[in-house]
């Protein structure tokens, strides 16, 4: 097992690769004959993104996605030579190093391409850097207008140090099935394609499905899918739950810290709001906000899981600490505490905290923390 992290405080989260792998394999089975890109971008999501990319290039992954430049240089440091797409534009600071670590930028406008193409040229490089064109087809995110991307492309292509190696766009409603607004976007997309291929411009891979396209609109996954939230197990809306076979990669756990039995009346925590209406014994978890256990999932009736059963959270989360209401068991010191996950028949997973706190999973695995190690198995 792989540890991340110094590991002295009875704090960790555990990464399954193999649920990982799993995870892959039934995406590259929905998407074929496409071709399947994980995205590890924020550290792959809070899980690692050194580890999760292997397992997902183990799997059948043939491409890597990032947001930022940097993330791209850690896969590289790492030793993971997959092509590697950043999914925005880069900033013109960033080109000699995206050239130095061969990964591939989306452009969208002509100061990017102008930006990029000078670089190839200082380098001295006689090898064309492929870029991906990025088409704003309504996410009003990045992205070039489709009236645009001819002209755009035509720009890259007809530059020396440049070529056209995609043309990609994102949907703002994918995981919304009965939404038309995703039907308007691929259409958009689609004309767009018509244009670049009546020019000659048409590049060889094209994409636009991330984890909920991939699963609600067969006809977008053309060439490529990006695929993210799916990759960790986790369902890209609730209402997708169950359509593919997705098995969930991460668990949070603690273990008891201190224990005290408080009387019937005693109040808890910060605000004093949690009153204990009989004796009552109290359980510390070493684990707060500042590691990613968000504030508010308290008062929204939060729980954790010690001995395999639910127990409520008691009063306020602190920064580094949570106390919890076990009733008169016999919970002890050093007892573990499953926060997500599964302890015996009892389950908790990061929907059911997205659900209570009124966001989506993707914020809760994303949000924990770099004080909790993380520990990868398979």
């Amino acid at each position: 097992m792989e540890v991340s992290g110094s590991g002295l405080r009875p704090v960790w989260a555990e990464i399954d690769l193999d649920a990982i792998r799993a995870n892959v394999r039934a995406i590259a089975v929905c998407a074929a004959p496409a071709a399947v890109m994980a995205v590890v971008k924020a550290d792959g999501y809070g899980h690692g993104s050194v580890a999760v990319a292997r397992a997902a290039l183990d799997a059948g992954a043939t491409w890597l996605g990032v947001a930022l430049v940097e993330e791209g240089v850690v896969l590289r440091d790492a030793g993971i030579h997959a092509p590697i797409l950043v999914l925005s534009e880069p900033p013109p600071a960033a080109a000699r190093s995206l050239l130095e670590h061969a990964l591939t930028p989306v452009v969208c406008t002509s100061a990017g391409i102008a930006a990029l193409a000078a670089a190839v040229a200082a380098s001295g490089s006689s090898e064309p850097l492929a870029v991906h064109l990025k088409v704003d087809t309504g996410m009003h995110r990045i992205g070039c207008p489709p009236a645009a991307a001819v002209a755009l492309a035509r720009d890259v292509t007809e530059r020396p140090g440049l070529l056209l190696g995609g043309v990609c766009t994102h949907f703002a409603v994918a995981d919304e099935p009965e939404d038309p607004y995703t039907e308007s976007q691929l259409r958009a997309f689609e004309a767009v394609l018509a244009d670049l291929e009546r020019e000659g411009l048409r590049p060889p891979i094209v994409h636009s499905a991330n984890s909920a396209a991939l699963i609600t609109r067969p006809d977008a996954r053309f060439d490529l899918v990006r695929v993210g939230i799916a990759v960790y197990g986790i369902p890209p809306a609730a209402g997708l739950d169950g359509r593919l076979d997705l098995v969930p990669a991460l668990s949070l756990h603690a273990r008891v810290s201190f224990v005290q039995d408080l009387p019937a009346g005693e109040r808890i925590s910060y605000g004093r709001a949690y009153r204990l209406d009989r004796p009552t014994r109290v359980a510390v978890v070493p684990l707060g906000y500042a590691d990613g256990v968000p504030r508010a999932l308290a008062a929204a009736h939060g729980e954790v899981l010690i001995g395999g059963r639910r127990r409520p959270i008691a009063g306020t989360i602190t920064m580094d600490q949570l106390m919890v209401d076990v009733g008169d068991d016999a919970v002890e010191v050093g007892d573990e505490v499953v926060l997500i996950g599964t302890q015996g028949d009892a389950e908790i997973l990061a929907s059911e905290w997205a659900e209570k706190l009124g966001t989506i999973p993707y914020e809760i695995v994303c949000g924990i923390g770099v004080r909790v190690p993380r520990r990868t198995r398979g």
